[in-house]
C-alpha cells in the first residue's frame, strides 16, 4: 500500500522549527548520502518496482513522488536504492557494449568510467540544473509563492528518464548492432536510428511527466515540443544516411584509445 496521508508533524502546511531544520536541503542531502553506505536500509524491491513501471506506467512512479511529498515533505527520493540499481545496469550494459565492440578489459573499464561519470552523472547534473533553473524561473504559477522545484527532484527526473534510454540504447540495441546496424544501407540506418528515436522520445516523455506532476507548475506541455525536432532529425538522418549508432560506436572506440 502506498501512503496517502499527510505528515502529522505539519500543522496547516507549516513545519515547526525542529522539523524545519530536519527538512533543509543540506539535511536531506546528508540523509541520502548516509543511506548510500547502509545497504540494509535500502528498499531494492521498491526500486525495482519503479524501474518496471517506468516502462509500463511511468505515471504511477510520479504518483509515488506525490505521496512522498505528503508524508516526508520532499519530492526527491530519500532512498538511494534506485541509484544503486541504475549503477549496476550501467556496469552490465557497458560490459555488453565492450563485448560487442571487441574491446579489451582496460578499454571496457575506461568506457565504463566515461558512461558513468560523463553520460549519466555529468550530463545529468547539467540537465537537472538547467531544468531546475528554467522551471523555477519560467514555469511557476503566479500564485505559487513559497513553492519551488527541488534540485534533487530535477535530478531524480533525469535518472527516471535516463533508465529507459539506457535499456533501449545500451541493452536491447546490442542484439542488433553486429547483425544489422553496423552494415551499410538504409535498413541499417533505419534500425539504428529508430532506437534513438524511441529512447530519446521516452526520455522526453518521462521528463514531461515528472514536471507535470508538480501542481505549482504551468505550461509543462512545452516540455513535449522537442518531440517535433526529434522526428524531423530522424527523417533528416534517413535522407542523409546518418547512422547515429555507428557514430556512437566510433566515438566509444575513440574515447578508449
Amino acid at each position: 500500500m502506498l501512503p496517502t496521508t499527510a505528515n502529522s508533524s505539519q500543522e496547516n502546511g507549516a513545519l515547526n522549527s525542529r522539523d524545519s531544520a530536519r527538512h533543509t536541503a543540506g539535511a536531506k542531502r546528508y540523509k541520502y548520502l548516509r543511506r548510500l553506505f547502509r545497504v540494509k536500509q535500502m528498499d531494492f524491491e521498491f526500486a525495482m518496482w519503479q524501474m518496471l513501471y517506468l516502462f509500463t506506467s511511468p505515471q504511477m512512479v510520479y504518483r509515488n513522488f506525490h505521496y512522498r511529498k505528503q508524508t516526508k515533505d520532499q519530492w526527491a527520493r530519500d532512498d538511494p536504492a534506485f541509484l544503486v540499481l541504475l549503477s549496476i545496469w550501467l556496469c552490465v550494459s557497458t560490459i555488453g557494449f565492450g563485448f560487442i565492440l571487441a574491446m579489451g578489459f582496460f578499454e571496457t573499464l575506461k568506457l565504463l568510467l566515461w558512461v558513468v561519470f560523463i553520460d549519466c552523472i555529468g550530463v545529468g547534473l547539467l540537465i537537472a540544473t538547467l531544468m531546475w533553473l528554467i522551471t523555477n524561473r519560467y514555469l511557476m504559477k503566479p500564485l505559487s509563492k513559497g513553492y519551488d522545484v527541488e534540485w534533487g527532484y530535477a535530478f531524480d527526473i533525469h535518472l527516471n528518464a535516463f533508465y529507459p534510454l539506457l535499456v533501449i540504447l545500451h541493452f536491447i540495441q546490442l542484439f542488433f548492432i553486429n547483425h544489422v546496424i553496423i552494415k551499410d544501407g538504409i535498413v541499417a540506418c533505419f534500425v539504428g536510428n529508430i532506437f534513438w528515436l524511441i529512447g530519446i522520445g521516452y526520455y522526453i516523455y518521462v521528463t514531461f511527466l515528472g514536471y507535470s506532476a508538480l501542481p505549482f507548475l504551468k505550461n509543462t506541455v512545452a516540455l513535449l515540443y522537442p518531440f517535433a525536432l526529434l522526428v524531423i532529425l530522424f527523417l533528416l538522418s534517413l535522407g542523409l544516411g546518418w547512422n547515429f549508432t555507428k557514430g556512437l560506436c566510433w566515438f566509444y572506440k575513440y574515447r578508449v584509445q
